[in-house]
């Protein structure tokens, strides 16, 4: 770090922006000690596994730090970003990208064609007309979303990411990064972590999670896999070592019609098919070998039916997948990847409402 590193630090200490937590360690044996910012709308972590906290406590900081970098380059919520700057301009003329928007967007392209464009990042206009960004969440007409669907699709896009350029072939098309820029975030904050030489590291960012090594005393990390219909606190808990996690679902943000309280839920997961939220699985989780991928994979496995995520799941032997179903008759039922048998752990006492069904 730069000498003026730790006033920086300080400073972000005291305004909140970045937190310790944990004990300041003694040198001795190794334990976890977690550090926190908030970016991207939500609160990022990241667990190191040291005897020196103190010693560390410049390397958390680079790593989070990396994060907010990340946010300024991808986010749709300012004028500023560079994702803000294609969106202005690529709509009349080919723009060169900046090469880490382009390796995001190379991803996402390939994932886009890999799920049938489940995952879609030209969904903006839609996000946008459900006010899931920059608005007041509300359910559009059919006659709006047909309308916007018009600017939508990865027909719009013409790409080229070995000259790193885009051009919009719909001058009202957009994009949104929404669903693969926390994983790449969490990439890039674990190669600062790779190449300082620490081998064991915890990065969270709103379920977007990379664990290097292993915590204290196991033989990985062990994550919880949330319950979407809110019943528990968890359903199942699964051990990773040196892989990347990413968990989608559409439960935690939603809109209702107003005045209706038996209104359904509209989840902020939007179908680039047909412009409404998607209404596939409750919850997928996806582990790979990177984020990125792992949080585009989440999306597109939300956005399909049950039959072509567990298809597409078979297909796509480089992920491991746990897919979750919308509860039925007060049934969950999991369905859970053969290659995570012995990895994969239902939280005791459920009962029969969850259902474990292997594939």
């Amino acid at each position: 770090m730069k000498p003026h590193s730790k006033v920086v630090f300080i400073i972000l200490l005291a305004i909140g922006l970045f937190t310790w937590a944990g004990p300041t360690l003694a040198a001795g044996a190794a334990r976890s000690v977690t550090f926190r910012t908030r970016t991207m709308g939500t609160v990022a972590s990241l667990t190191l596994v040291a005897s020196d906290s103190a010693a560390v406590a410049d390397l958390a900081f680079e790593a989070l730090l990396s994060l907010h970098h990340t946010d300024s380059l991808m986010t749709n919520w300012t004028e500023t970003s560079e994702t803000a700057r294609v969106n202005r301009l690529a709509g009349s003329e080919t723009v060169v990208l900046d090469p880490e928007v382009n390796r995001v967007l190379a991803v996402a392209a390939r994932v886009g064609a890999s799920s049938s464009g489940s995952f879609d990042i030209t969904v903006e206009p839609l996000v946008r007309l459900w006010g899931f960004l920059a608005g007041e969440p509300a359910v559009p007409d059919q006659e709006a979303i047909t309308a916007a669907l018009v600017q939508t699709g990865w027909r719009q896009l013409e790409y080229d990411s070995r000259a790193g350029t885009i051009r919009f072939l719909h001058p009202d098309t957009r994009i949104d990064l929404g669903g693969i820029a926390k994983g790449y975030g969490v990439d890039r904050a674990a190669r600062i972590l790779r190449d300082a030489g620490v081998s064991s590291a915890l990065i969270d960012l709103s379920g977007n999670m990379v664990a290097m090594g292993s915590a204290p005393g196991r033989t990985g990390w062990v994550l919880g896999i949330m319950d979407p219909a809110g019943r528990h606190d968890y359903l199942g808990r699964l051990e990773l070592q040196d892989e990347a996690v990413a968990t989608s679902g559409n439960y935690l943000q939603y809109v209702m019609k107003p005045g209706d309280p038996d209104s359904r839920r509209y989840g902020h997961i939007l179908d680039p098919r047909n412009g409404w939220p998607a209404d596939g699985m409750a919850s997928a989780t996806v582990i790979a070998a990177d984020a990125a991928t792992a949080d585009a994979w989440a999306t597109a496995f939300i956005v399909m039916d049950e039959q072509q995520a567990l298809a597409a799941a078979r297909e796509h032997t480089e992920l491991k997948v746990v897919l979750i179903e919308q509860p039925a008759d007060h049934i969950q039922v999991i369905w859970v990847e053969e290659a995570l048998r012995g990895h994969f752990f239902i939280k005791q006492g459920l009962g029969e409402t969850v259902q474990i069904r292997y594939f």
